[in-house]
C-alpha cells in the first residue's frame, strides 16, 4: 500500500528521477529559465528550492550538500557565487512556473519554470506598471480640473454622458430632423390659422 505518499514518480524509477531531477536544477541554475512539461516543473521546484536556500549560507558544507543533489560544479559556483547574493532577502519562493499551453506531438501539458529575481522584463514591467497607474490617474485629475477651471461645469456632465452612446449619434441626427419640421409646421400652422 502507498497511502499518503504523493511523490511523482515522472513514470520513471528513483535513479532515473533523480539524475533527470539533477540535470534540469543545473539547467535551471545556469539558464535562470528552462521549458518542460508541467509535471517536471513542478517536481524540479520541490526539488531546486531548498537547494537555493542551502546557497545563503556559503559554506564548505552547504557546498559540498548542494553538490552531492547537483553533481556539476559550474552549476555550484553560479548558485552559490551569483543567485544567492540576489536572493538573499527572500524568504522563499525562488521559482515561478508558467504554464505555456500544450505539446502538439503528444498533447502534454507545458510549462516553463524560472527564477523569480531573474525575469528582468517582469520585474520592470511591473514598476513601469505601477508608475503608469499612478502617472495616468493623476494626469487624468490634472486634466479634468484644467478643463473645469476653463469651461463651466455644465457643459461638461452632458460629454461625459454623450460619449457613451456614440453609436446612437446618426439615429438621433435623423429623428431630429423630422421634430424640426414637425415643430416647424405647427409654427407656419397657427400664423395662418392666425390670420
Amino acid at each position: 500500500m502507498r497511502h499518503n505518499k504523493k511523490f511523482n514518480h515522472l513514470g520513471r524509477k528513483s535513479g532515473h528521477r533523480k539524475a533527470m531531477l539533477a540535470n534540469m536544477a543545473s539547467s535551471l541554475i545556469l539558464h535562470k529559465r528552462i521549458e518542460t512539461t508541467l509535471a517536471k516543473a513542478k517536481a524540479l521546484r520541490v526539488y531546486v528550492e531548498p537547494l537555493i536556500t542551502k546557497s545563503k549560507d556559503d559554506t564548505t558544507h552547504s557546498r559540498r550538500t548542494v553538490f552531492s543533489y547537483l553533481k556539476q560544479k559550474e552549476a555550484i559556483t553560479e548558485l552559490f557565487r551569483v543567485i544567492a547574493p540576489k536572493i538573499a532577502d527572500r524568504p522563499g519562493g525562488y521559482t515561478r512556473v508558467l504554464k505555456l499551453g500544450f505539446r502538439q506531438g503528444d498533447a502534454a501539458d507545458m510549462a516553463m519554470i524560472e527564477l523569480v529575481d531573474f525575469n528582468e522584463v517582469m520585474i520592470s514591467g511591473a514598476k513601469a506598471e505601477v508608475k503608469k497607474a499612478t502617472t495616468r490617474r493623476s494626469g487624468v485629475k490634472k486634466a479634468t480640473d484644467a478643463a473645469e477651471s476653463g469651461e463651466p461645469k455644465a457643459p461638461k456632465a452632458p460629454k461625459a454622458k454623450a460619449e457613451p452612446k456614440a453609436k446612437a449619434v446618426a439615429p438621433k441626427a435623423k429623428t431630429a430632423a423630422p421634430k424640426a419640421k414637425a415643430a416647424a409646421k405647427p409654427t407656419t400652422q397657427r400664423k395662418t390659422q392666425g390670420k
